[in-house]
């Protein structure tokens, strides 16, 4: 114990100008596990699922004949006050038998609402089928929407998903060891073999030389103190360790479905020279009728009559001088007026040059 006092001292005398080792890393073994459900919300004011949806009505009929209600076979119970949903949940692999959970329900039929929906008492199953926690409660819905007779509708966000806060109880535990093992294997969360490096000098820093060994850029092994009851102070000085962060390739990330540009603060250009322009064709169809004199022998017939536009804007050409930042590259593609998409054609052209320090992502 006394072991452990002086190494607190010891950490706490540390610069804290670096990142928190836990903000880093993952601890192999603490895990989230996904959980997921099917049940019925029950209590909608007529926006639940209609009549094509037979699984909703198949559902209800089942639940019912669990209660004693006996449905004759032929009839086709018409429930617009119900839908069918999904429900899941992330479980820690930590929590114990009666915590609770917040869980998410959303439509799997064509409900068109779930506002003031209740769930009734859904299991949750793990991948391995087994049933981990039990949901039940009344959601609350964050959109709304309305529909008149005549077909109009007004929605506003997303009226047929919900969350109900600590809506589910565990019922069964996660399998996992009982007890910290005694070699803790840390993951980086972004692989870098300067960040494993400094992880592995931190904590020998800390707790002596050998206490930590990089295996590769995502993993660090740390032995553990060997008496078990020293475990979990030994972890909770872990989590007070700042580690310096290795440099990262800086990036530019597009995505080509909405036209956002997202660039992050290291991008940079060599000298290079760029000019842009756009190309615009216009294509104008009409149709002509050409008609014969009066007591003439022709025919009527139509002509078409087709115009074609081309117009080019003059293109602006501007320098970048050497390690040029992304204050000036915004500021100078914003001067040409260019929407996010000529701006990643820009960045694109740029890349191929060789002239751009950072990676394009595009997604």
């Amino acid at each position: 114990m006394r072991t452990l006092l002086s190494c607190l001292l010891l950490l706490l005398t540390l610069s804290a100008e670096a990142r928190s080792l836990m903000d880093l890393v993952d601890v192999k073994g603490l895990r989230q596990n996904q959980l997921i459900g099917y049940g019925l919300v029950v209590g909608l004011t007529g926006t639940g699922d209609r009549n094509q949806v037979r699984f909703t009505s198949q559902s209800m009929t089942n639940m019912l004949k669990q209660f004693g209600v006996q449905l004759p076979e032929n009839v086709d119970p018409k429930l617009r006050n119900v839908a069918a949903v999904s429900v899941h949940a992330t479980l820690s692999s930590v929590a114990s038998s009666g915590q609770t959970l917040d869980v998410t329900v959303s439509s799997i039929g064509d409900a068109s609402s779930l506002q003031g929906g209740t769930l009734l008492l859904t299991p949750l199953h793990g991948v391995d089928g087994e049933i981990y926690a039990v949901a039940q409660g009344n959601l609350v819905v964050g959109g709304l929407g309305a529909r008149g007779r005549d077909g109009s509708s007004v929605q506003v966000n997303i009226p047929t998903v919900g969350i109900i806060p600590e809506g589910a109880i565990i019922e069964q535990e996660v399998p996992v060891q009982e007890q910290l093992p005694q070699q803790v294997t840390l993951t980086l969360k972004a692989p870098h073999y300067r960040t494993a490096r400094n992880v592995e000098l931190a904590i020998n820093r800390v707790f002596g030389p050998g206490v930590a060994a990089a295996q590769d850029s995502g993993r660090i092994h740390v032995n553990a103190p060997v008496q078990p009851d020293q475990r979990v102070v030994f972890m909770s000085m872990l989590e007070d360790i700042n580690v310096e962060e290795g440099r990262n390739r800086p990036r530019v990330v597009f995505n080509s479905r909405t036209g956002t540009l997202v660039m992050g603060q290291g991008v940079k250009v060599h000298k290079s020279a760029v000019s842009h322009g756009n190309l615009t064709v216009t294509i104008s169809e009409d149709t002509n009728v050409s008609q014969p004199r009066a007591f003439g022998n022709g025919r009527t017939v139509a002509t078409p009559d087709s115009r074609i536009n081309v117009e080019q804007e003059r293109p602006h050409m501007f320098v970048w001088p050497e390690g040029t930042d992304l204050d000036t590259i915004v500021r100078a593609v914003n001067s040409l007026g260019a929407a996010p998409s000529d701006i990643m054609s820009i960045l694109q052209a740029l890349d191929e040059a060789g002239a751009l320090e950072g990676d394009l992502v595009v997604i």
